[in-house]
């Protein structure tokens, strides 16, 4: 594969998309398997919110492939790298989340807002990104997009950090000094009472860019090391496999540790702090590095076809998995199960519902919600990201 194949599309780290969406997936939904697992096989399972940490490390990667060489230091090119990110990013966000406050309007579901004043208010937060800097509503409307403030904050910063590896050869540095800045503004406003901004160290160092920064740092080391070196290899060490045995061991690390109180996961003692943000970007970039230099079963596996496709919707996956989305899908569920035995009293019968069952509705609702997925990306965010990138928005395309 030549770079600049390599530059324009990898299938596999597509199919890794996917990958890294249901494995966050699982995490949410790990209290199903409470009545048919072992406890330790749930706790297992709760750890596996390290799809997060996948995007991250991914990110970090891609950014730094196709934008290091050509950064330039003027406002054309900083225009045109934001429209791409808005492009890809923000039609399906802002659609998503606008439904997400639509839902409240009708329901009053105080799991969107968590007790905010103003759902108007709190809808700009969202759209703009700057919920996530505050504890009290990180999870409120789409709970998950909190990782997107994360991301927007790497897209904004990214330049920058490019700017200063170039200009001054400094690179973890970078990383060093943003984390402190983030321990900074904890000691500054944890006492605050600002709807908890900044309001402890364990949420800066888990849910903003200040403390996850240091994963997309790690994608970005990968990026230059492989334009540096190439794809060609003189040792047979088989990285793929053995950073996807390293990246489980650290979800078996985190699902050994403690939880904290007030906590929900092993990621949030201090010990998974650094077992998330740290040990495992780095055996994420072991696997990525292994999946782009080897040929593997596994690589195989991430670079079909249908299993491109599912990587290509994983985005929107991750935005519906979690939220109104499901559970207007469990609804549905529920009032087939009163439907069936409905019928079942009519017949006479003493037979088991298809829907009675927790473990199978999630079964159900994780392929409606893949196909739900797969229709928006083919009739809404692809058509809208072509359009965007297209248009003259922040800047006038170049007419030939």
């Amino acid at each position: 594969m030549s770079k600049r194949a390599l530059q324009n599309y990898i299938p596999a780290l597509t199919g890794v998309r996917a990958l890294a969406a249901y494995l966050v997936f699982i995490s949410h939904y790990a209290y199903i398997f409470d009545a048919s697992f072992p406890h330790f096989v749930r706790r297992f399972f709760l750890e596996f919110h390290i799809g997060v940490t996948i995007f991250f490390v991914l990110s970090g990667f891609l950014i730094a492939f196709r934008y290091f060489d050509s950064f330039q230091l003027t406002s054309n090119w900083f225009k045109q790298y934001l429209k791409n990110r808005v492009a890809r990013i923000y039609p399906m966000y802002f659609l998503l989340t606008l439904g997400a406050f639509v839902y409240y309007y009708f329901t009053r579901d105080p799991i969107i807002t968590n007790g905010f004043s103003s759902a108007i208010g709190l809808f700009f937060m969202h759209i703009t990104f700057v919920r996530g800097f505050f504890y009290n509503l990180n999870f409120t409307g789409i709970a998950q997009g909190w990782s997107l403030t994360v991301e927007e904050c790497f897209y904004f910063s990214a330049p920058i950090v490019f700017f200063i590896a170039k200009k001054y050869n400094k690179f973890y540095l970078q990383a060093l000094a943003i984390t402190g800045f983030g321990f900074l503004m904890v000691l500054i406003f944890r006492n605050v009472n600002w709807y908890g901004f900044f309001g402890n160290f364990t949420f800066m160092m888990l849910y903003t860019y200040f403390g996850r920064c240091f994963e997309f740092f790690v994608g970005i080391q990968l990026a230059l090391f492989i334009r540096r070196n190439g794809l060609e290899r003189t040792n047979g060490i088989k990285y793929t496999y053995i950073g996807f045995f390293l990246i489980f061991f650290c979800i078996w690390i985190m699902s050994q540790l403690a939880i904290p109180p007030g906590w929900s996961a092993g990621l949030h003692n201090p010990f998974g702090i650094v077992t998330n943000n740290y040990l495992l970007a780095i055996s994420i970039a072991m696997f990525f590095y292994g999946l782009i230099t080897e040929t593997s079963f596994l690589k195989k596996i991430l670079a079909n076809k249908f299993v491109e496709l599912l990587g290509k919707s994983s985005y929107i996956f991750y935005l519906i998995h979690l939220g109104y989305m499901y559970f207007l899908l469990r609804l549905s569920f529920n009032w087939l199960n009163d439907q069936t035995f409905s019928i079942y009293d009519k017949w006479g019968v003493d037979w088991h519902s298809p829907f009675e069952y927790d473990s199978l509705n999630l079964l159900y609702a994780f392929i409606l919600l893949n196909a739900i997925s797969i229709f928006l990306f083919k009739f809404i965010e692809e058509p809208l990201n072509h359009f965007i990138r297209k248009s003259n928005f922040l800047i006038r395309k170049q007419t030939t």
